[in-house]
């Protein structure tokens, strides 16, 4: 898998729109209730670090996958969630300001717990470790798509409220509409190669995704939490940042093969999350 023009620019460019988007409905109350109730912030960060990757060793090894398909998934599981978990939980009707903390705080965890877990994956599956020098650049790099434009959005709402209300309606459409498109480029541009590389571990990369998914929203309704913050947490741990795992696998690996796992992800969440936020608006229409 290769980095392109729709991966290094115009999707961070969208993701910057529609976070901007997303800061015009958020206050620094939003962030001061999540501080409040800290538990779903300890309950999203577990999920992430302590079970997914297990999920992802297991997968690996049920399904047989060639060593440097097995890494490539543990990778994918020590990456922290993106962006666009921010954007699926705001159309989803999440708790928004919770993902963008859970996101906050992942992406600095997974300065320590990234080169570690994929480090033991090397061990594993390819016999020798080697060493991971935790991804500073690309971490920086996301929290200026995530955290700069929210910022903006939330001092325009501040500002100027009623600008911010007329406005954020109109963004929540060009969210999805800019989602649709980039799904769909992504699709058309990698089709071949989609093919040929989902026979070996589409199954496990969507599997992955869907008990992600599935245990980040049935986890916290165990726990009695608000059905908002389950929807945060399903989304944030459900969709990882695949760019990340993909500029690791080419850039500090230099092995494209350990990208296909998180490049095959990255176009499934795209759907699977897509249909989980319109299943969610659904039940609360009925």
């Amino acid at each position: 898998m290769q980095s392109t023009l729709l991966t290094t620019l115009l999707l961070p460019l969208a993701l910057g729109v529609i976070m901007l988007g997303l800061g015009l409905g958020l206050t620094v109350e939003d962030f001061r209730r999540v501080a409040r109730y800290p538990r779903a912030v300890l309950t999203g960060l577990s999920l992430q670090i302590l079970l997914l990757p297990w999920v992802a060793f297991g997968l690996a090894l049920l399904f047989k996958l060639p060593p440097e398909l097995a890494v490539g998934l543990m990778l994918l599981a020590a990456s922290p969630g993106g962006a666009t978990a921010n954007i699926y939980s705001h159309l989803a009707r999440g708790d928004v300001a919770l993902n963008i903390t859970l996101t906050a705080i992942n992406s600095v965890l997974c300065l320590l717990t990234l080169p570690l877990i994929l480090n033991l994956a090397l061990e594993y599956f390819l016999g020798a470790g080697q060493y991971v020098p935790p991804p500073v650049r690309k971490i920086v790099e996301v929290a200026f798509i995530i955290v700069f434009p929210v910022l903006i959005g939330m001092l325009i709402r501040a500002r100027a409220p009623g600008f911010a209300t007329r406005t954020e309606k109109p963004l929540r459409l060009l969210a999805v509409l800019v989602l649709v498109a980039l799904v769909a480029i992504a699709f058309i541009q990698s089709w071949d190669n989609l093919m040929a590389w989902f026979v070996a571990v589409g199954l496990a990369c969507l599997l992955f995704n869907l008990v992600s998914m599935g245990v980040g929203y049935a986890a916290p309704l165990a726990l009695k939490m608000p059905k908002r913050q389950a929807i945060a947490i399903a989304m944030e741990i459900g969709i990882h940042n695949g760019t990340l795992a993909i500029y690791i696998a080419l850039n500090v690996l230099g092995n494209p093969a350990m990208s296909v796992p998180a490049a095959i992800y990255s176009l499934l969440m795209f759907l699977t999350a897509a249909v989980f936020a319109f299943w969610l608006n659904r039940r609360k229409e009925e």
